[in-house]
């Protein structure tokens, strides 16, 4: 589980620079500069607007981030969450001017749990549901987020989602092929293991 606690470490320390060094998040957060300073495309990721957008950031990361990175393993889990968080930025740039925070990298966390945990029960708004139908809830609450605009990047939650669910789906088909392989044992194997233990 190295890779959650290693995230939510540059989050924090992002989030201590943001505090004290004037200029810090002008410098990363995701704007139309990001075409000729591209690291912004990534920066943006580990920012957030204030304490509360930083906690329920976080909280959503340790929950889903111990479950998949088990899952997935540390590099899949990495390659997804930064596959999401660019993607999910790279859309972005073209709609907010300015937006910032690891939303769309979560999302494509919850998106691939949707594919590959679709029984595990989660709490959506205080109400426990299975994931396929938090899945469901989220795209729901940002598909009309949408049309009613509050300040949240709601294209970055889908495009995240979708890159999740994407990712998801082709780890899942190709864990189903793996394990279909028929069980081979050589005979050289096999006699070695007999004279050994039996």
């Amino acid at each position: 589980m190295k890779y959650t606690f290693s995230i939510m470490g540059v989050c924090a320390l992002f989030g201590l620079f943001q505090w004290g060094i004037p200029g810090f998040t002008d410098a990363l957060l995701l704007t139309s500069d990001a075409w000729s300073e591209p690291w912004r495309f990534f920066t943006a990721m580990f920012l957030h607007g204030d304490i509360q957008h930083f906690f329920y950031n976080m909280l959503a990361l340790l929950v889903f981030g111990l479950v998949l990175e088990h899952d997935l393993g540390s590099k899949r889990f990495l390659l997804l969450y930064g596959c999401a968080g660019v993607g999910a930025n790279l859309v972005s740039v073209f709609f907010y001017p300015a937006s910032l925070g690891a939303s769309g990298a979560i999302f494509g966390m919850i998106g691939a749990l949707v594919v590959m945990r679709p029984g595990m029960m989660v709490y959506v708004m205080g109400l426990p549901m299975p994931m396929l139908l938090a899945g469901l809830v989220y795209v729901g609450v940002d598909l009309f987020g949408l049309f009613v605009p509050s300040g949240t990047a709601n294209l970055a939650h889908l495009v995240g989602m979708a890159v999740g669910l994407m990712f998801g789906s082709i780890y899942r088909s190709r864990s189903a092929r793996v394990s279909d392989r028929p069980l081979v044992v050589d005979e050289r194997s096999m006699r070695q293991w007999e004279d050994r233990y039996l």
